[in-house]
């Protein structure tokens, strides 16, 4: 309905997506919307540009929990990873055992991510490293964010989570 900043999957360049195009919404998880253009190029829409699709904004992240109880940067750090899809599995990379350590260092201010893919030639690791990043730059306080992708130890189905195993019957 309007001209929208999108990113381009897997690239992760920046793209304009302009009024009138018609795109068709693959995913619509983790607070962002996997889109596919007219001409078959697959981006990303940020939440913040969901009224671009006719959708509502996904809430704004919360400071503290539903008790009222002010919540650790800790804490808000795995949230954001949670809200990460890979665009073409519709599951968040935490359950899926993408995320091998995170680091927080709330005196520094930083966190430090070392996560993998679920093969070393799938296309989607710079679109994911960027997704991630941009997740955790809304957590407050967080000024350094580092998200490396790595492949030692490769990744193997027995990382999923045990509910996510169960959904998939492993």
């Amino acid at each position: 309905t309007r001209e929208c900043e999108a990113t381009e999957i897997p690239s992760g360049k920046k793209m304009t997506l302009f009024p009138g195009m018609e795109v068709r919404i693959m995913q619509a998880l983790g607070g962002t919307f996997t889109v596919i253009s007219e001409i078959g190029q697959m981006a990303s829409i940020a939440g913040k540009d969901a009224d671009v699709l006719g959708k509502e904004k996904p809430p704004e992240l919360s400071l503290v929990d539903s008790s009222g109880k002010e919540r650790t940067m800790e804490e808000l750090v795995w949230e954001q990873l949670r809200s990460c899809y890979d665009p073409e599995i519709p599951h968040n990379i935490v359950d899926l055992g993408l995320v091998y350590r995170c680091d927080v260092n709330e005196n520094e201010k930083k966190v430090d991510i070392r996560m993998t893919l679920t093969a070393p030639g799938c296309g989607m690791g710079e679109w994911l490293r960027i997704d991630v990043k941009n997740k955790l730059s809304i957590v407050p306080c967080l000024q350094e964010i580092n998200v490396e992708i790595v492949f030692d130890p490769p990744w193997t189905r027995d990382k999923i989570s045990p509910q996510l195993r169960r959904y998939f019957n492993l």
